[in-house]
């Protein structure tokens, strides 16, 4: 039986089109700026996070969680601010995109586990609703991968069959995941080697 052709790609935004909103590193260097107990915040963090990138609290709720639970030398603000400032682009990957969506008309469609104002300034500093059509973020729709419901609402809002999906993701198991609901996956290390990926289903620049 033939493939069905591309229709459409999901996408994950950090690691692939971003770097990490919010990783492990971001809060080593943190905790480092601010002077905080870096342990103490890091389990705080793994306690509550979850939460918040489901949509369940909002930024000043997990970082009063996680940072602001006694009084600091600094402001909410400047932890924010340096929250956000930890978030840069792949200029490489995001024209990439573009230009697969302009010569093929693919749908592109974001599958994302981020809290709501982190995804709201990433996607507008970045300007990735500009050739982003479907925004399947974990803090609106409250599913969060691994949990394979973020993918099913994806393909449903998408309008897609999974055969006409592809799903590039940095995470092997996120990878798993999507392969499992018949969504061809790729797991993405750079731009070139997606690329040489994306070639086998005819999506060559």
């Amino acid at each position: 039986m033939a493939k069905k052709k591309i229709s459409t790609l999901f996408l994950d935004i950090g690691g692939v089109l971003l770097t990490d909103g919010w990783s492990h590193d971001s809060r080593d260097l943190a905790a480092d700026r601010f002077k905080l107990d870096c342990d103490e915040m890091e389990a705080r963090h793994n306690l509550t996070f979850d939460t918040y990138e489901l949509g369940k609290l909002t930024l000043d709720e997990y970082l009063n969680r996680t940072v602001f639970y006694e009084k600091r030398s600094f402001t909410k603000k400047e932890f924010r601010d340096f929250m956000f400032s930890r978030s840069q682009p792949f200029p490489e990957m995001i024209q990439f995109i573009i230009e697969l969506k302009k010569i093929y008309g693919l749908k592109i469609a974001v599958v994302s586990n981020e809290g709501k104002e982190l995804n709201a300034f990433r996607i507008k500093k970045f300007r990735l609703a500009d050739f982003i059509d479907f925004f399947i973020s974990s803090c609106f729709v409250h599913f969060r991968k691994p949990d394979a419901d973020i993918f099913r609402v994806a393909l449903d809002i998408a309008h897609v069959d999974p055969a006409e999906v592809i799903y590039i993701e940095d995470r092997p198991m996120f990878v798993s995941v999507a392969n499992n609901l018949g969504i061809e996956g790729i797991r993405h290390i750079d731009k070139k080697t997606t690329a040489s990926k994306l070639k086998s289903f005819g999506l060559v620049l």
